[in-house]
């Protein structure tokens, strides 16, 4: 990997009164002064078919000329280049008229996996030392801003690691990759064990060395798998019931047993994490 995660692009929650520092979209640039270091747990979320019960991409597909695209434009996909290929769908969605309205208007009424609204007011509703959140995701930061921030719950993430993208002033939604690594199960421009990992050891840094009491995961798909890999014994993961996150965590449990180091609960809905959380945080105070 060419540099650290925090010297590429992330979105950091809008400042409030509880929280005053300086965060910057720009890359190069990491806030000013650290994050709240009081907080006792790490929770983890990806975005499509976490936070919302579709992919977001596939969402905005739905805005081409009779909802579908070209077959030309889908032959040009290859194999852990999805970004690349998004790029040019993107492209293509202006070149027919797709305009940043619309688009936004899609992802906005995408809805919400079952129980994640009740997850996430969970999430706001516990005292500010209990948990520090933050989504990391393979779509887009410009998607998750707008979802979230319709939704109401955008400052409940204290940050937003996603491909870069933005609307240039001809009105295209510009994608960028998020970076480059060297892991060879994930897309080439991310891999979410990389950001996981450097995270963790960043915030620990920050922290005075003080680690999290704990770390959890929640996802659904095959790229999630990598990242809860990094994670330890008394961390959790929670990955969606019958999605590719807990097919792979089974394999290995099935092929290595003892290598999956982390606690395992399956959802099918928030509330199944939230009763974990809520176990947890009773235990400990």
């Amino acid at each position: 990997m060419r540099d650290s995660v925090f010297n590429c692009c992330f979105t950091p929650a809008h400042p409030s009164a509880a929280e005053v520092a300086h965060h910057h979209h720009r890359r190069g640039n990491m806030a000013e002064a650290p994050p709240p270091g009081d907080r006792r747990f790490l929770i983890f979320f990806d975005f499509d078919e976490t936070l919302v019960d579709e992919t977001s991409d596939d969402m905005v597909v739905q805005a081409a000329p009779g909802g579908v695209l070209p077959g030309w434009l889908k032959d040009t996909y290859r194999p852990n280049r999805y970004n690349e290929y998004m790029q040019r769908v993107l492209a293509y969605l202006a070149e027919q008229g797709v305009n940043e309205p619309t688009i936004r208007s899609i992802i906005e009424q995408i809805p919400a996996c079952p129980g994640i609204l009740a997850l996430l007011r969970f999430l706001q509703s516990r005292p500010p030392q209990d948990f520090e959140v933050v989504c990391v995701s393979d779509a887009n930061t410009l998607f998750i801003e707008s979802w979230l921030t319709r939704a109401g719950f955008r400052t409940v993430f204290l940050r937003v690691f996603s491909n870069p993208a933005h609307f240039d002033r001809n009105g295209q939604l510009q994608l960028r990759p998020f970076h480059s690594h060297e892991c060879q199960r994930c897309p080439i421009n991310f891999c979410k064990a990389v950001v996981v990992r450097e995270y963790i050891a960043r915030r620990v840094r920050e922290r005075g060395g003080r680690p999290f009491q704990r770390v959890f995961y929640v996802g659904d798909g095959a790229n999630d798998f990598c990242p809860s890999l990094t994670l330890s014994q008394r961390d959790t993961v929670f990955p969606r019931r019958d999605f590719p996150m807990h097919r792979l965590i089974q394999e290995m449990a099935e092929a290595q047993p003892g290598k999956f180091r982390a606690n395992v609960v399956t959802w099918a809905s928030g509330e199944d994490v939230i009763k974990t959380l809520r176990k947890i945080v009773e235990e400990r105070g």
